[in-house]
């Protein structure tokens, strides 16, 4: 049988804390930041904690080191590059669209610890958009401020390198980069978007939606979801009254950090957030696939 990961590092991390090693104090202070830029780089938080759990067993099994924090750096973001390639070649076989898994909001590192903004569900489906070294690159220069020298040691790529990596990952991700991070509008909009949907008040959900809208519907062929994105905020308001006039029931929530919606279309399950621009909704992100919800 396997070892499991999560039961040996916890062990390893008592061990250490009992012994006084050095490194227990760089790894209780480090990783609520070492999940949160492991989630940031896999839109995965289960796939995260494995990842910053690997970091941990390589860093209780190292001896004396001068920056114990740049080495759970390095080896969570080379770990992270390693398993994200991976993953992006299974998604070529993925049924219809791929979106981050969404997080309850009590399990994130406290503010004090991160930038919770940079952990909305939003700003992490945006990330899909890029390669695995761009991603990288992104993340430890808006993350932690790195250097592109820094970040070059990081990754094996030179400064010239990590430079155009992030120029490229910022053209990918271009306007759409900057979205609305006030709580209160995401709530406004998601009651908005429910109340219009379920009266059939067409008029009043294309006032809530950005004119070039996007839904997606992640259901990985678990449940039945739309395989296409829905284009458009006159396609979107027609699918949204289909959906919430066939007697949809909706519960608020929270979910990275900002309010969403618990909806049960039929006999299945999803979680619906927004992406929110200039005070209208820019994106929709249903996600079924009940994979994705173990953590909501």
């Amino acid at each position: 049988m396997e070892p499991d990961r999560h039961t040996d590092a916890a062990a390893a991390a008592h061990q250490v804390t009992a012994t006084g090693d050095p490194h227990a104090a760089a790894w209780q202070t480090g990783r609520p930041r070492m999940l949160a830029h492991a989630y940031r780089m896999l839109g995965s938080w289960q796939d995260a904690e494995d990842v910053v759990q690997e970091a941990w067993l390589r860093l209780a099994g190292t001896g004396e080191l001068r920056n114990p924090d740049a080495f759970l750096t390095t080896t969570v973001t080379r770990l992270a590059i390693d398993r994200l390639r991976a993953r992006q070649r299974r998604q070529e076989d993925y049924i219809g669209p791929w979106i981050a898994e969404p997080v309850a909001t009590d399990r994130l590192p406290d503010e004090a610890a991160v930038d919770r903004d940079l952990l909305s569900l939003a700003a992490v489906q945006l990330l899909e958009r890029l390669t695995a070294p761009e991603r990288a690159t992104y993340v430890l220069r808006t993350g932690f401020a790195y250097s592109y020298q820094e970040i070059g040691a990081v990754i094996d790529h030179t400064e010239a390198s990590c430079r155009q990596l992030f120029r490229r990952a910022t053209a990918r991700l271009g306007g759409d980069a900057r979205f609305d991070t006030d709580a209160e509008t995401h709530r406004r909009l998601l009651d908005a978007l429910v109340a219009a949907s379920r009266d059939g008040a067409l008029a009043d959900l294309e006032a809530v939606l950005a004119d070039d809208a996007v839904l997606w519907a992640d259901g990985g062929g678990r449940v039945s979801s739309a395989l296409n994105p829905v284009l458009g905020a006159d396609k979107i308001a027609r699918f949204m009254i289909g959906i919430c006039r066939g007697g949809a029931r909706s519960t608020p929530m929270q979910v990275n950090g900002f309010p969403a919606l618990e909806f049960y279309g039929d006999a299945d399950r999803r979680v619906i957030t927004l992406r929110v621009q200039d005070g209208r909704i820019a994106e929709i992100m249903f996600v079924g696939n009940p994979d994705k919800l173990t953590l909501v």
